[in-house]
């Protein structure tokens, strides 16, 4: 719990809050941290002397960006191998990359790649090509989440929930909850939220997805993808069942 309040407050200290400037020096630091990130993305376990060194660091600024990496999970300190004869004194650190840094280094690109695929689906075969792809890209999830939910009877409410666990367990960081007028499912978070901006037929077939799981007409009432801060899908109280061509009602709130 103290790690965590202090890697709490070291986020706190560095990133600016909307609507007030940021701390002086903040750009700067957090350019270097990019380029540190860059130096292990290439170069795989490397010494903060050799990082350093690079980039034209003293020692002592450079163990500055590397505790803040290590306080933020983006690096792992070990010890370096030594091969042949060892000298005295404890071998030096290397630094490496977690593996969700490793992801985030790789986000753009895999998003760009799959913007471009899907654009020249779009100009080979029009938009019902992408429709048919999106239905057969998230069909894989949808056999996934029906296994898990076997147990959650017929009720779209008790649906819906089991629903959420079986896509927090495949990353969406979901939720469920009764409100006045049903339920709402919310996802905090999207895997393909950059690409689902340009081709909302993404969203389409998961809403699709999830009014099939849920067992009932469902209402998609918000998506990260068109700028809001949760994937909001709304499951009316007393909805008729889900019917074939007709089970998804996507509805734009705006803030």
């Amino acid at each position: 719990m103290k790690k965590a309040a202090e890697v709490s407050a070291h986020r706190s200290a560095t990133v600016p809050v909307a609507g007030q400037g940021a701390p002086a020096g903040l750009g700067a630091d957090l350019s270097t941290r990019d380029r540190v990130t860059q130096l292990l993305l290439e170069q795989g376990a490397t010494t903060a002397a050799q990082l350093g060194s690079a980039l034209g660091l003293s020692p002592a600024a450079i163990r500055r960006h590397l505790d803040a990496m290590l306080a933020d999970g983006d690096v792992l300190a070990r010890e370096q191998a030594v091969r042949g004869h060892r000298g005295r004194g404890r071998p030096a650190k290397v630094f490496v990359l977690t593996e969700a840094a490793r992801v985030r280094c790789g986000t753009h690109h895999y998003d760009n790649m799959a913007t471009a695929a899907l654009r020249w689906i779009a100009r080979s075969g029009g938009s019902q090509a992408v429709e048919t792809f999106a239905a057969e890209q998230v069909s894989a999830l949808e056999a996934r989440c029906r296994a898990a939910m076997e147990d959650a009877g017929d009720d779209p409410l008790a649906r819906a929930e089991a629903l959420a666990g079986a896509l927090t367990a495949e990353g969406y960081a979901a939720s469920a909850s009764v409100i006045a007028s049903g339920g709402q499912l919310c996802q905090h978070h999207c895997p393909v939220a950059h690409v689902a901006a340009e081709f909302p037929q993404l969203c389409e077939a998961e809403t699709e997805v999830i009014s099939r799981l849920v067992g009932t007409h469902v209402q998609r009432l918000a998506t990260i993808a068109h700028g809001d801060g949760v994937c909001t899908t709304h499951i009316p109280t007393q909805p008729g069942r889900a019917q074939s061509g007709n089970t998804v009602t996507t509805v734009r709130t705006d803030r």
